[in-house]
């Protein structure tokens, strides 16, 4: 029962032990043994995702050799089954492409050969190691949100650029650029028509250079391309949309658009498998929720092997318990 409280209903030991009267290395015990049970190595999966969490605030450590104060910012790398159940797979301090080669290593032959498709942000580390000998028959997706948002960085930093050249100063409220700074992250389709003239008609008329537009609708390109996802749309149909999106970038004397197009090259044959799979990295970030979960229930993990048979444990599909209701206990 000690043990179901921890894991199952996601309880911080101390808490539980105080309930049933026990030593908080009694029912940390209890909870080691269960868990023994119920996970074991993993099992082959086809797709995968990898993402990272952090897993502390940034602290400050003295150098033993050079007594000089290093920052450390601490992370972990998690594996998360996307194709099949098993939910997180497992983790690895760090968020390096050696961290994951570690990681990979250790599984089976019989677990890398089976993984078709790796799903990752794009981290030039993590592709690093995708693409390696390990991972022989993998093919590398780019998870298409990260992808907006770089384009959404890139017109964040045209608008507040301009704004500083405009006005010598940050933007303030009753500067349209900032005002209407929300509307420009906004997908086209969910402006309601007069918000988006609203917002057309005040950077037309206060931004002589429309670089602000124009980052606008190269972000609005990209996303009509990403549009394309999961085989509703033919290479030919591809193809001219991110010739659309190159030449406007192209076309413009905007350094922001020149660096998006550039990221958008360098990882376009990830972004095609996107293209024609359709695969993301959503259940990674929900993973990434859950495990910022046991963290506050736990009030932070000091060991990190405790943590993460805590966080693996409550990231399982199988053992993730949902809470339950009465008809009595329904509220109304």
């Amino acid at each position: 029962q000690i043990a179901r409280e921890i894991g199952d209903a996601a309880r911080s030991v101390v808490e539980v032990a105080d309930g049933a009267g026990v030593s908080w290395p009694t029912a940390h015990a209890a909870f080691v043994a269960h868990a023994e049970t119920v996970l074991g190595n993993p099992a082959p999966v086809r797709v995968l995702g990898i993402d990272e969490t952090r897993r502390g605030k940034p602290r400050w450590t003295r150098d033993t050799d050079s007594g000089r104060w290093v920052r450390t910012d601490p992370w972990d790398t998690g594996f998360v089954d996307l194709g099949g159940d098993q939910g997180l797979l497992g983790q690895v301090e760090g968020r390096t492409g050696a961290a994951v080669r570690q990681w990979l290593s250790e599984q089976s032959e019989e677990f890398r050969a089976s993984i078709t498709h790796v799903v990752i942000d794009p981290s030039a580390a993590y592709a690093a190691a995708v693409t390696s000998e390990l991972l022989p028959n993998a093919e590398l997706v780019v998870d298409h949100f990260h992808l907006v948002k770089l384009a959404n960085d890139a017109l964040t930093a045209v608008r507040r650029r301009v704004t500083f050249d405009t006005h010598g100063r940050r933007g303030r409220k009753h500067d349209p650029e900032w005002a209407n700074r929300r509307r420009l992250l906004t997908a086209r389709e969910r402006l309601a028509p007069r918000a988006f003239a609203a917002m057309w008609n005040a950077l037309i008329d206060n931004d002589p250079s429309c670089q602000i537009l124009s980052a606008y609708i190269a972000k609005e390109e990209l996303r009509q391309l990403l549009a394309a996802a999961g085989g509703r749309t033919d290479d030919a149909e591809i193809r001219t949309r991110l010739y659309r999106f190159y030449s406007w970038c192209a076309d413009t004397n905007i350094p922001e658009l020149h660096r998006l197009a550039t990221t958008i090259e360098t990882w376009w044959p990830a972004i095609l498998a996107f293209l024609h799979t359709g695969l993301s990295n959503a259940r990674t970030e929900g993973f990434n929720r859950l495990v910022k979960q046991v963290k506050r229930v736990a009030c932070g993990f000091r060991n990190t092997e405790n943590s993460r048979r805590r966080i693996r444990f409550h990231c399982t599909r199988a053992q993730r318990a949902s809470t339950r209701f009465t008809t009595a206990q329904l509220p109304g």
